[in-house]
């Protein structure tokens, strides 16, 4: 892949370091992050000479680097060499990248508050009263939280409880302010003032823990002017819960690796490898269906996988040395270990592996559902985040076992995996529509409903047209959901993240 033919949109630069030959740089770059697609980045350093240093004209260039967002999340810190022009190593120097999760959905907050002995506003019966809790946003401009209820002809009011995400309530900020007022509800909209007080989540959580979580709620006009003047009440804080939600990233950045394996079909039905119209082709001028499905997803889980070794199987051949049908064989024929190197392993150990198999059937994938299946279920028993297994099936046509995948399909997906199925070619793949559970939940055939929707299913051909990137994209953008789905279910946080610690602080800082 030259870069000389890709065109780079620059994002931003940073502020220039004076005189200096291991600079920090300052500057945040904020980047969307897709999963679903490979995101390239490049990075170049410039010695300024100019005053203002606008344009990189006449400065010197002295290095770059590139590589995918994918790889930057899933190592946390990526350390690279620069390169000057035509690959030439910068001397010793390095550019170090940073990632950090900003998105800030990190979960969300249960507040219940109850007032006593608030000032009676009303002549003839007790005041009416509400809460109103508010942010103070950076420009000291206020943004309404959360508004209660009104409590009628009560000075010791219980509202109740309420839920409110973490970004809503202080932009995911724990030191940022927040103010509570209290009001007298009028039924003309002229609301009485009852007082107010100030706080921050940080504060709410710290006097929550201490039993102490009580503010004097005051009202400044009569702070002023009575020298005697308390308070016109008190709120308490009766309860805060705090729950924190996961997001992907949270757990790729806590170090969770995806196994990426893929079986590929090799029942009669695809045709003789030999033939120019099979399926299994090898065409030296242009990859066949099953290359361009294994290569537009495996480019992207690459990225995620720290070992870069991906398991390989096939199945509806007769394999050597015996020629025994065998519907989960490992493509490189060693039984001990069905890795290759990288992608470009897959496709090497894929196409040695052609001329050596004929092909047979029947179109059986509940075995190699169930191998990867005991993989993922003996890291379950870890009880970390720390591997989730991508099972890709390519296939030509309707599986044969349909009873069985889909007990195999339940049975997995109460664990650490998801199945992606690509059809290839031109067969009637209605039957494998079930299988995908976006029309209501798949069943065992005894009925049995499978926990989550583990399977994504797409027929190649609708893509065919469509670049590269399109299939990956139509086929990944349901595994992160589907991750945090498993571990969330588990009750399982990201790894490094200890739970009854991060319960108290949620930390999310931008």
């Amino acid at each position: 892949m030259g870069s000389a033919h890709r065109v780079h949109l620059q994002v931003g630069r940073t502020e220039v370091v004076r005189s200096s030959l291991h600079p920090v740089f300052s500057k945040v770059f904020t980047v969307d992050y897709y999963f679903e697609e490979v995101q390239r980045l490049r990075f170049e350093v410039y010695d300024t000479h100019g005053p203002s240093g606008f344009s990189c004209q006449e400065d010197d260039f002295l290095g770059g680097m590139e590589c995918t967002l994918g790889q930057i999340v899933a190592q946390k810190k990526v350390t690279r060499p620069l390169l000057l022009k035509f690959g030439r190593n910068a001397g010793k120097s390095t550019i170090t990248v940073i990632a950090e999760d900003i998105s800030g959905n990190n979960g969300y907050v249960e507040l219940s508050f109850r007032a006593r002995k608030l000032d009676d506003k009303d002549l003839f019966s007790k005041s009416d009263p509400f809460l109103e809790l508010y942010r103070v946003n950076d420009d000291q401009g206020l943004q309404l939280v959360y508004r209660t209820e009104v409590v009628k002809n009560n000075l010791n009011p219980v509202w109740e409880p309420f839920k409110v995400s973490l970004s809503s309530l202080c932009s995911c900020e724990e030191t940022r302010p927040l103010k509570c007022l209290v009001w007298d509800y009028d039924s003309r909209g002229k609301h009485d003032f009852i007082g107010e007080f100030t706080t921050t989540f940080a504060e709410m959580q710290k006097v929550f823990r201490e039993g102490q979580a009580q503010w004097d709620c005051v009202n400044p006009k009569y702070k002023q002017k009575r020298r005697s003047y308390k308070n016109s009440g008190a709120v308490i804080l009766a309860d805060l819960k705090f729950h924190r939600v996961y997001s992907f990233l949270d757990y790729i950045m806590g170090g969770c690796q995806i196994h990426f394996t893929v079986a590929i079909d090799f029942t009669a039905s695809n045709g003789d490898p030999r033939n120019s119209c099979s399926l299994h082709y090898i065409n030296p001028y242009q990859p066949n269906e099953y290359l361009k499905a294994l290569v537009s997803v495996g480019e992207i889980c690459q990225d995620y996988d720290s070992d870069k070794r991906f398991s390989a199987l096939g199945f509806g051949a007769r394999i050597p040395p015996k020629y025994e049908v065998s519907h989960d064989f490992a493509i490189n024929f060693n039984p001990e270990d069905d890795e290759c190197e990288g992608i470009q392993g897959v496709v090497e150990a894929y196409q040695n592996c052609l001329p050596r198999v004929q092909l047979y059937g029947p179109t059986n994938v509940a075995p190699i559902i169930s191998k990867v299946a005991r993989v993922a279920a003996a890291e379950e028993r870890t009880g970390e985040a720390s591997q989730y297994y991508i099972l890709l099936i390519l296939t030509d046509g309707v599986v044969t076992d349909m009873a069985d995948t889909r007990e195999a399909i339940v049975r997995a997906s109460r664990l650490p995996m998801s199945i992606i199925i690509v059809g290839v070619g031109n067969a009637d793949f209605t039957d494998m529509q079930v299988l995908d559970g976006d029309d209501g939940v798949l069943r065992s055939p005894r009925g049995e409903p499978a926990l989550r929707d583990i399977v994504q299913f797409v027929p190649f051909r609708e893509l065919k047209n469509a670049s590269p990137t399109a299939l990956a994209k139509c086929v990944l953008a349901e595994v992160p959901k589907q991750v945090v789905e498993y571990y969330s279910h588990r009750g399982l946080p990201p790894r490094g993240l200890g739970v009854p610690a991060r319960e108290a602080s949620p930390g999310c800082t931008p």
